[in-house]
């Protein structure tokens, strides 16, 4: 779904581009209450797993293909301010190095393929996990299934509701409407598919490191007198933080070479839900060449290499590559600001008689 220059007006992109920058900001400082020592080195891996998978187009009906867009993944992962952050490196990351996603039309993408399905997704996840079961992994991974499904119809109704207010076409929105809801509700199954299973795999291995799990487990009863009562809480575990996460990085950063650089060959080469609905609808009549069309590795692929296989490979490992250099460096960074706040200092009043120290 990633829109390109020429869909939507100047004055509409400037404005999601605002509303892009401030939602960046607020993420920022929010992510910083997420990120630990357990997710900081996660952030981007899961950053650069998403623009793997994302190179992985599935068929959904005749003619045309999907794509997971991986809000509903981050956030649920990594949480929702540190979600918005991952998506937002990953296009910025197609847009510059591989021409996918227009450049003025960046805070189009960021508004609906970052903010939209990270606020849908995780709230509806949250809402989920509250009233299914506690302490089941099969809640988490219902949720997060039902919360990926929903987040892209979600998606597809937000990019056609700026289409009506700065569509540079004119056609029939209610006929947009349809196809783009209906089609990316197929591509829902797909993402929804791929956000449990991944979910479910680290939960299976760490669930401490998934976020949206954290504090679901049930408390354990005792059966006293014939009555279940709570158990006290057992004593507090060694800090979770002294766990490596060397073995869940190494593990996730070669499936993302491994799917960006070899199973990505065999993606569906038919258009996306968006492409198809705007060369059918006519959308794209005034669909403006990339400015990032010279690019080396402009439509995921080197330039000179003719072996398409060996091309498309070589450009997806790069990709993983910068995205998983540059989510990693944002992340370290929102942490160490968060570290390097000052502690908060207690003062106790002095006692009558006593004398008050500096």
């Amino acid at each position: 779904m990633h829109v390109p220059d020429g869909f939507i007006n100047t004055p509409v992109s400037a404005v999601t581009g605002a509303i892009a920058v401030g939602a960046v900001a607020v993420s920022l400082r929010g992510a910083r209450r997420e990120l630990d020592e357990r997710t900081a080195p996660l952030g981007g891996l899961v950053a650069a797993f998403i623009f793997a998978v994302q190179m992985l187009n599935f068929p959904v009906a005749a003619g045309t293909s999907g794509h997971l867009l991986g809000g509903a993944l981050a956030a649920i992962l990594v949480g929702p301010f540190t979600g918005v952050l991952c998506i937002s490196v990953v296009l910025l990351m197609q847009g510059i190095l591989f021409a996918d996603g227009g450049l003025t039309a960046l805070g189009v993408n960021i508004t609906v393929m970052g903010v939209v399905t990270v606020v849908v997704a995780y709230a509806l996840f949250r809402g989920l996990v509250l009233v299914l079961p506690r302490g089941r992994r099969s809640s988490v991974t219902a949720s997060a299934f039902v919360a990926a499904l929903v987040s892209v119809p979600a998606a597809a109704a937000a990019f056609t509701l700026l289409y009506a207010v700065g569509g540079t076409t004119d056609v029939p929105l209610g006929k947009v409407m349809t196809a783009m809801v209906g089609v990316h509700v197929l591509i829902g199954i797909g993402e929804a598919a791929i956000t449990a299973l991944t979910v479910g795999a680290v939960i299976a291995v760490r669930p401490d490191l998934v976020h949206g799990a954290r504090g679901l487990a049930a408390p354990l009863k005792l059966l006293v007198d014939g009555r279940l009562v709570d158990a006290a809480p057992a004593q507090a575990p060694a800090p979770v933080a002294a766990r490596s996460t060397r073995t869940v990085w190494g593990a996730g950063l070669a499936s993302a070479i491994v799917l960006a650089g070899f199973v990505s060959f065999y993606a569906s080469a038919s258009p996306d839900g968006l492409e198809k609905v705007a060369a059918d609808q006519g959308i794209d009549k005034k669909a403006e060449e990339h400015a990032a069309a010279d690019s080396p590795l402009a439509d995921y692929g080197v330039s000179g290499i003719t072996d398409g296989r060996l091309s498309g490979g070589l450009a997806g490992v790069v990709g993983v590559g910068a995205t998983v250099a540059v989510g990693s460096g944002v992340f370290w960074t929102v942490r160490r600001r968060r570290g390097q706040q000052p502690p908060v200092v207690a003062v106790t009043p002095a006692r009558t008689g006593e004398k008050e120290t500096a």
